[in-house]
């Protein structure tokens, strides 16, 4: 629980507005590399989400809160700043503990600080995703990839103190560094460094997916660069293997068993709680809907519930244009980036939806694939229509913009 004090909240609004200033040049230099980017949108964005920063605060105010513990234990639980090295909660301690004991930053300037972080990931899975998509795809007159980059969900669980906002931040840079490789590799191997502290299985599936991608994928990377970030995440994931295992509480001479042992017995505990949601008589088919698409209206009968299941509701539109022959075709030749997405995807999901049932983690834990999803599905967007241009033998510049098949 926080005590809330007028002099914190001053605090915390001189850094939001640092913070707006800071990131100006930075969102410059990223305009004169691609021209498209516009500097108006990205600082809407950037109040839209301070926006649910606060709304967040006011929400735990009077209630227990994870980003509460994080501050205390930073503050209380350590003589000096590399005590606190180590991955999961740790980490968030380590990367806070020179602010909060060095800088003297109160509870509500770290959570300024953590949802800064979360900007950031939204302005890297942006330019993944515009560089990569070649046609305009709208919705209700709306360009889809503006439209997502506002669902308010990813916002609220990416603007506090804690592993939300900072682990989409690294995989939002991994992302965008894997992107263009050749210039990139500094991005690719932070975003992969965060993502191993944060959660080391979803480093693992992430290195995977990268090795996957680049090997069968259809991408201009020059051969060397190729075997370069093969060997490295080939290594990097045989190094930490064992720490990952530990970390996930899994047995390496019984990894089947002791993973359906850990999700039965997390499933289980999960359920006991007051969101609980006990799926672990479900279908696996029925899992995996249940982690991408709920709660929906009848969960969440709450107003953030209705807000979320009005989310949940446009990820069910949007996935619907995937049920196409052509989607297999697509995925067989496709990019290494839509490839990669799609093992990210289907690889975490298949994790969490084993070991998650609580509605509330579960909202928050898909918040980091949930963009593989709309990479997918506007990359299959692109693929469609580039067979009609050829089709039809149409120049690409006189091409308008698709619908959304809604």
């Amino acid at each position: 629980m926080i005590s809330v004090s007028l002099s914190g909240l001053i605090s915390a609004f001189v850094l939001i507005l640092v913070l707006f200033f800071v990131s100006l040049p930075i969102l410059k230099k990223f305009k004169q590399r691609h021209p498209w980017l516009n500097i108006d949108l990205m600082k809407g964005l950037y109040w839209y989400h301070a926006l649910f920063a606060m709304v967040y605060y006011i929400t735990i105010m009077g209630a227990a809160s994870d980003s509460v513990a994080y501050f205390k234990y930073t503050q209380l639980a350590y003589t000096g700043w590399f005590e606190a090295y180590d991955t999961s909660t740790k980490f968030i301690h380590f990367i806070s503990y020179p602010f909060v004991n060095y800088f003297f930053f109160g509870y509500e300037m770290m959570m300024v600080l953590f949802a800064w972080m979360g900007y950031w990931g939204f302005i890297y899975f942006y330019i993944f995703i515009k560089e990569n998509i070649r046609f305009k795809h709208v919705w209700q007159g709306v360009d889809l990839t503006t439209l997502i980059l506002f669902l308010p969900n990813m916002h609220y669980w990416t603007s506090s103190l804690g592993k939300g906002s900072i682990i989409f931040l690294g995989v939002a840079l991994a992302t965008y560094g894997l992107s263009r490789l050749t210039a990139r590799k500094t991005a690719l191997i932070l975003g992969l460094l965060i993502v191993y502290h944060v959660r080391p299985h979803i480093f693992l599936v992430l290195s995977v997916a990268i090795i996957l991608g680049l090997v069968t994928g259809r991408q201009k990377i020059p051969m060397y660069q190729k075997l370069l970030v093969f060997a490295g995440s080939a290594v990097a994931v045989l190094l930490l293997y064992d720490k990952i295992l530990e970390f996930g509480g899994l047995d390496s001479e019984n990894l089947i068993g002791s993973f359906d042992e850990t999700s039965a017995k997390r499933a289980s505990d999960l359920s006991k709680s007051g969101s609980g949601l006990d799926i672990s008589s479900y279908p696996f088919v029925l899992k995996l809907i249940t982690f991408w698409y709920r709660p929906l209206f009848f969960d969440a009968p709450s107003l953030p519930g209705i807000m979320v299941s009005i989310e949940n509701t446009f990820y069910i539109m949007l996935t619907l244009p995937l049920f196409n022959k052509k989607f297999i075709h697509f995925v067989s030749s496709g990019t290494s980036l839509v490839k990669a997405s799609l093992v990210v995807f289907l690889g975490v999901s298949v994790a969490m939806c084993s070991t998650l049932s609580n509605l509330g983690l579960i909202i928050r834990q898909k918040t980091m694939i949930m963009y593989f999803l709309v990479f997918i599905v506007l990359s299959f967007m692109d693929y469609k229509q580039l067979r009609f241009v050829k089709r039809k033998k149409s120049p690409l510049r006189k091409v308008p913009g698709i619908s959304f098949p809604i």
